[in-house]
């Protein structure tokens, strides 16, 4: 992932140094890889904290990093501020601060998102394999589709896409996504949360499968029951929410590459660098993906992710005995208020 940010950032900075004639302006290549350093700083560390909390609480230098790591990282991107105003140059300032905006906006676009492809991960990876392949069987069965029975233009911005493509690749993104799932959520390594173990030193995929990876029967609608000959069907719960992440990957995710194109149009290339013979950049090739990740973080938080009991075990161990022991008591009151424990007996 990490690999992949840093040349789709630098496939659109090389756009912007190129569009801007901006080589003799001084330290702004150095400053635009100097802030996408920071920026990486800050969002690695937050994972470290989130997920590797007592293997740092082992280890005392990670312990200060860990503590005061928003402040280092705001230091560390207030000392590249500092040094874009000192080097701004008479006759260029407007566009020196073109470039600042263009390295902003490409950050946003490369580190944030991929930052939450990461979140996908660790959520398990079926959230990562689902949405990707989803979004590349689209691009295909779109072009296919496109390709045999194409006749009416979709958009513009894209003169070879074509509504006959953009439905039938719906459908088979759909259908795909369905079976996909299916044979992923049989196993333990693809649904389980990746959870780091302090005592082997490794990463583990192993756990009881939450109810969204357990078979159930569902009843099928009558209009079903009659072409299929169907009253009960069994499935994975995981299955029903493959269809709203094929739904977008088809029918939203393709504005991403949408965005692209009228991105090169504005500034007059075909691709974003010739990376893949072919195929152009990376860039061209994830246009759509870095779209889904962000739909998969949010989907995740809003209809998915509960209460985490073990992140939170994880957290209160960090914290100082005198602290564990007033979350302890507070804890203690309120079961005993809610009647789930009963009130200790004073002699």
């Amino acid at each position: 992932v990490l690999s992949i940010q840093v040349k789709c950032y630098h496939e659109i900075i090389t756009i912007g140094y190129r569009v801007y004639h901006s080589y003799d302006l001084p330290w702004f290549r150095s400053l635009s890889w100097y802030f996408l350093l920071c920026v990486n700083y800050f969002f690695y560390g937050e994972t470290v904290a989130d997920y590797f909390a007592t293997f740092v609480q082992r280890r005392e230098q990670l312990q200060f990093l860990i503590r005061y790591h928003r402040f280092i990282s705001f230091a560390l991107y207030l000392t590249g501020f500092c040094m874009f105003v000192l080097s701004l140059v008479k006759k260029h300032y407007r566009l020196q601060f073109y470039m600042f905006a263009w390295t902003h906006v490409t950050l946003l676009i490369t580190v944030t998102q991929s930052h939450l492809v990461i979140q996908n991960l660790f959520e398990g990876m079926i959230w990562f394999l689902v949405p990707i392949s989803s979004v590349i069987c689209n691009d295909i069965t779109a072009y296919i589709f496109g390709f045999f029975f194409g006749r009416t233009p979709l958009i513009k911005l894209s003169p070879k896409k074509t509504w006959e493509g953009f439905i039938g690749g719906f459908f088979s993104t759909v259908v795909f996504g369905f079976i996909f799932s299916y044979f992923l959520a049989q196993h333990q390594y693809f649904v389980c949360p990746v959870e780091y173990n302090s005592e082997t030193n490794r990463f583990v995929t192993e756990c009881e499968p939450s109810e969204l990876f357990q078979m159930k029967k569902y009843s099928v609608p009558p209009l079903l029951q009659a072409v299929l000959g169907w009253e009960t069907v069994n499935m994975y719960p995981f299955q029903m929410h493959s269809f709203a992440l094929s739904t977008f990957a088809s029918l939203i995710g393709p504005f991403g590459g949408f965005f692209a194109s009228g991105f090169k149009r504005a500034f007059k290339i075909k691709d974003f660098a010739d990376t893949i013979p072919g195929h152009g950049g990376i860039m061209d090739r994830f246009d759509c993906q870095y779209l889904m990740a962000t739909f998969v973080h949010v989907y995740i938080t809003s209809f998915i992710r509960g209460p985490n009991p073990s992140k939170l075990l994880k957290q209160l161990l960090i914290l100082q005995p005198e602290q564990q022991l007033s979350v302890y008591k507070t804890l203690k009151s309120h079961l005993v208020e809610k009647g789930i424990l009963q009130p200790s007996l004073r002699g």
